[in-house]
């Protein structure tokens, strides 16, 4: 299901890089960008979104005089340079706080929060699932690569950096191990050490002290061996 949103933005280079963000996310709906505040509450006084990106600092009317005047709110995700505003914007219950410049990996990171709220205040689905994500992108360099998840084997951690092993390349990405573990379902990914993750899919043969895939064996750390053991207890893997 799409996710209808607004940007609401003084900044010319700051609307172009989040026009561009949204633009990235196949399921986010753009109905308008806005760089006057009073534009974008004229708007939402005859249209409803779900999702509106604002930036705090405005002239006129800031980004939180907007949240307090306009009725029937939609989720709001706040962009700003000053890190000062955060406490007063979640005291107003905003969905996330991106500090300027976004990177896309945090913006979407961001948006996923609001799919999740979205998600638990919309009426339940009869018996048909909402299709899942079965790719995520990562930066390489200076631009963004998709990823199949099936294609995924183990992730390595390296201080700032991530390698994606797949069945057929390794990608480095500037990102952190975190980051790239909230993109990545639970139901097919697996933290085993602070420096690796690996794919359910991939493991040919483990213990209590290391997974195999193919030729390769991660070790697995004291902290996650109480995770692996209930994972193969639930899958009937071996006794």
């Amino acid at each position: 299901m799409k996710i209808t949103c607004i940007i609401v933005e003084d900044e010319p280079m700051g609307m172009s890089l989040m026009q561009n963000h949204v633009g990235k996310v196949p399921y986010l709906d753009l109905r308008g960008s806005f760089s006057d505040p009073v534009e974008a509450i004229a708007f939402l006084r005859e249209n409803t979104v779900d999702l509106m990106f604002s930036d705090i600092q405005m002239p006129g009317v800031t980004g939180i005089s907007l949240l307090k005047i306009v009725q029937n709110l939609p989720l709001v995700i706040f962009t700003t340079a000053y890190s000062e505003y955060a406490l007063e914007g979640y005291d107003l219950d905003v969905v996330d706080y991106l500090i300027k410049p976004i990177s896309f990996e945090r913006f979407l990171k961001s948006v996923e929060k609001a799919a999740l709220r979205l998600n638990k205040t919309a009426p339940a689905a009869p018996a048909e699932e909402a299709p899942k994500e079965d790719y995520i992108f990562v930066k390489d360099g200076t631009r963004y690569v998709r990823v199949d998840l099936a294609d995924i084997r183990y992730i390595e951690g390296l201080k700032d950096y991530v390698a994606i092993h797949t069945s057929g390349k390794k990608i480095v990405s500037l990102q952190t191990m975190k980051s790239l573990e909230a993109l990545l379902p639970a139901s097919r990914f697996m933290r085993i050490h602070n420096s690796y993750i690996v794919a359910l899919q991939a493991i040919d043969a483990l213990d209590k002290e290391k997974v195999q895939i193919g030729n390769i064996f991660l070790p697995v750390s004291d902290s996650y061996k109480k995770g692996l053991k209930e994972m193969v207890e639930k899958r009937q893997i071996g006794q």
